[in-house]
């Protein structure tokens, strides 16, 4: 059974930082994409970050070079290091795992931790 295990979320204050981690288990195949994805109140879900097996990168476009996603292939974990953080990047963030590769054959998703920026 797959289980991503989000943690990191929390409160912090405009310009801090904050890093998530996600831990998947019970994935078998190691040609997929792990990434994060954002959902505030009242909008839809979008891309923050994700990352292939082979180390290719994609951000959101309001990402503008604040953020950092990483990942460990032998741990089946995926990371993301927030810098310069602003009320608009306030949502909850969910840990996915897709593949083969961008197919979503399989695409699993975390519960979500919040992250709640303060101006």
């Amino acid at each position: 059974q797959v289980r991503l295990v989000e943690s990191g979320g929390g409160l912090v204050q405009a310009g801090e930082s904050l890093r998530l981690s996600c831990a998947a288990s019970g994935i078998s195949f190691s040609a997929n994409v792990m990434g994060w994805y954002r959902q505030a109140p009242g909008k839809q879900r979008e891309l923050v970050a994700d990352t292939t097996s082979g180390g290719s990168t994609r951000y959101g476009s309001f990402v503008k070079g604040r953020f950092t996603i990483s990942r460990d292939n032998a741990k089946n974990t995926v990371s993301l290091q927030m810098n310069s953080l602003q009320p608009e990047d306030t949502a909850v963030y969910y840990c996915n795992v897709q593949g083969p590769s961008y197919t979503r054959l399989y695409d699993y998703w975390g519960q979500g931790t919040q992250v709640t920026v303060s101006s």
